[in-house]
């Protein structure tokens, strides 16, 4: 029998939960090529609602077409022009022969050589002449605009992981270039998002910066528990196997309502009920993640440095006030400025996040280990 629930990849058709609202402002920004910024940290859904949401978007507007983009990987220029060039083309036509057609006559000065995987349109692979792209690369940042108009389309541009172009050489220029040609286009938007939210906060809200006022922004959120418990109990019972309202609560609890731990401790839950899932099997459940994290989470704590690990420790013993002279010194944080490099250190490795001033360990099971495991051995 097939697991009702899914972690680790897109979540689609049933295993889809809740964002009413978040894809219906997603779905309206689409069809009306607004550009929308979308942030949250890693694993909260966020390519799953863009994915959701671009489908039913696509299937009330005929016209509306789009362009995914991963920009995980991408550490350069020259990398994110071929990556845009190659998405936009597998787009433009059903067929290789055409889209080699397309390749030539939209991006000829660039001899363009092109590859496919036999009988898959997706491994498509594409090599331009760098140097004749770095004299000028207008033609592939308007290569979407130039389709949708001959096509009489809307195109969606989405890049996932947007942020990674903040590491870019000459960055700020590259940000002014994409911005320059981007806001001028009339049948092309663009949905940018990623999970390094301090990162894209400076991106995109900075005033100093190229990208500011680019679009919508939309800070997603963790799922409500009141959304996840119906779900829960839905999918055992579309299996013929059963769950409490309360122990399905107890699910989202150990999760921290986290999409991707709520799914996964709900498959791990599921695999060990027979009929009736017990608050015993969610625990020996989550007991199992934890373990299986262990040597990861021992890996990651190691290569932080003692007044970090000292931070950690403050924040799960529930201190607030870290600029108090007392915690400071027993804690062994340093100084007031110490503690605003640790923050900072922390946050750019994605262990902690900031939020209107409270701080939040990101991870739900690495938060339970560092509690129950890592402080009470050492």
């Amino acid at each position: 029998m097939e697991t009702p629930f899914v972690f680790g990849k897109f979540a689609v058709d049933q295993n889809f939960t809740n964002r009413d609202s978040e894809r219906a402002r997603l779905s309206g920004n689409f069809s009306g090529l607004v550009n929308t910024v979308l942030i949250s940290p890693r694993r909260w859904g966020k390519s799953s609602l863009v994915q959701r949401s671009a489908l039913e978007a696509m299937s009330a507007y005929k016209d509306l077409h789009f362009c995914f983009l991963d920009a995980f990987n991408i550490r350069t220029e020259e990398q994110f022009y071929l990556a845009l060039a190659s998405e936009v083309l597998k787009i433009s036509a059903s067929k290789f022969e055409v889209i080699i057609e397309n390749a030539k006559r939209l991006m000829g000065e660039f001899l363009p050589k092109l590859s496919f995987s036999p009988g898959n349109q997706d491994e498509l692979s594409l090599s331009l002449d760098w140097k004749e792209v770095k004299k000028h690369p207008d033609a592939i940042l308007d290569m979407a605009e130039t389709v949708a108009t001959e096509k009489g389309w809307k195109i969606v541009i989405c890049i996932d992981e947007f942020q990674n172009i903040a590491t870019f050489e000459n960055q700020l220029a590259f940000q002014k270039k994409l911005r320059s040609h981007w806001q001028k286009h009339q049948h092309v938007s663009y949905c940018l998002y990623g999970s390094k939210r301090h990162m894209l906060m400076d991106v995109f809200t900075s005033v100093s910066m190229p990208f500011y006022k680019f679009g919508d922004i939309l800070f997603l959120e963790k799922i409500n528990r009141d959304c996840w418990i119906p779900f829960i109990c839905s999918r055992f019972e579309d299996t013929q196997k059963h769950i409490s309202e309360n122990n399905a609560g107890l699910i989202s609890d150990l999760a921290e309502c986290h999409p991707y731990y709520v799914q996964q401790l709900a498959q791990q839950s599921w695999l060990r009920t027979t009929s009736l899932c017990s608050e015993e099997i969610i625990r020996e459940a989550h007991e199992g993640i934890v373990s299986q994290l262990s040597l990861l989470f021992q890996s990651k704590t190691e290569e932080l440095s003692t007044p970090q690990i000292n931070f950690l420790k403050a924040l799960l013993d529930g201190v607030e006030k870290f600029s108090s002279k007392s915690i400071i010194d027993d804690y062994r944080l340093g100084s007031s400025a110490n503690v605003s490099r640790i923050k900072k250190a922390l946050e750019n490795k994605e262990i902690i996040d900031i939020m209107a001033g409270n701080i939040l360990v990101l991870d739900p099971m690495y938060k339970n280990w560092l509690t129950t495991r890592y402080f009470i051995k050492n």
